[in-house]
């Protein structure tokens, strides 16, 4: 069990309301310390449910629910995440908005890779953060040359997951426990949460555009695997 969840259920005057935390990292007190990661605490009923059921998946021999707004491992996260590809592909079609944005620390999954490249050949924007191992090679020729990959390692391990998709210029953001790796997809409970509000939408989505101009300390990886660290011009301000 990979997944970062917590639950308190409390009884108030309304009735039971249950608050939730979702993290893509680890509940752990020495590593909070060194690595950065996002968390989600919620009174959203929704989301409540659902940690609800994964709970009671794991404590007692129910069957693997159906959520209704999170995504699970090892049941779908992965079909999930190529279907909401293929839909960007489609967007693209249409000439309507269509960008996928993903940090992970991994990215290894052969069909999520495919799926990616698929998209780029279709003509969406494909900016991957991959902090570290990457079996996609970016800029192929006729397979991946609209795929950007980059490393950003900083002060602290970046440690946060992301998903974001255009979807047409109604777009939506995922944190996640997972990354693109076969054993988190097959082998691990994990979680993927939507993020709703819109001030954090617009919060992580600026953090995604300020890890995509970072020329201090990123490394841009090219088609023949080679990572190259950025060198920011003179004469501009350095972007961290």
């Amino acid at each position: 069990t990979h997944a970062k969840l917590a639950m308190v259920v409390r009884r108030e005057t309304g009735g039971i309301r249950r608050y939730c935390h979702l993290g893509t990292g680890n509940y752990h007190s020495r590593t909070a310390r060194t690595y950065t990661d996002y968390g989600l605490l919620t009174c959203d009923p929704d989301i409540g449910q659902d940690v609800h059921e994964v709970f009671l998946q794991l404590t007692s021999l129910t069957r693997a629910p159906r959520l209704s707004c999170l995504l699970q491992s090892p049941f779908e996260l992965q079909r999930a995440m190529i279907a909401k590809l293929e839909r960007e592909i489609a967007h693209a079609a249409a000439g309507r908005p269509a960008r996928v944005i993903l940090k992970v620390n991994a990215l290894v999954e052969p069909e999520s890779i495919d799926a990616l490249c698929r998209a780029s050949q279709a003509g969406v924007q494909v900016d991957l953060i991959v902090r570290g191992v990457c079996a996609l090679r970016p800029g192929v020729p006729g397979y991946s040359a609209g795929v950007r990959v980059r490393s950003v390692v900083g002060r602290f391990l970046e440690h946060s997951r992301v998903c974001w998709f255009a979807n047409g210029g109604d777009a939506e953001i995922f944190c996640s426990s997972a990354d693109w790796m076969e054993r988190n997809f097959f082998r691990r409970v994990e979680v993927a949460f939507p993020i709703r509000d819109p001030q954090h939408r617009a919060h992580i989505l600026g953090d995604l555009e300020t890890y995509l101009r970072d020329d201090t300390q990123a490394w841009t990886l090219d088609d023949g695997g080679r990572y190259t660290r950025l060198a920011h011009i003179d004469g501009t301000p350095p972007v961290c």
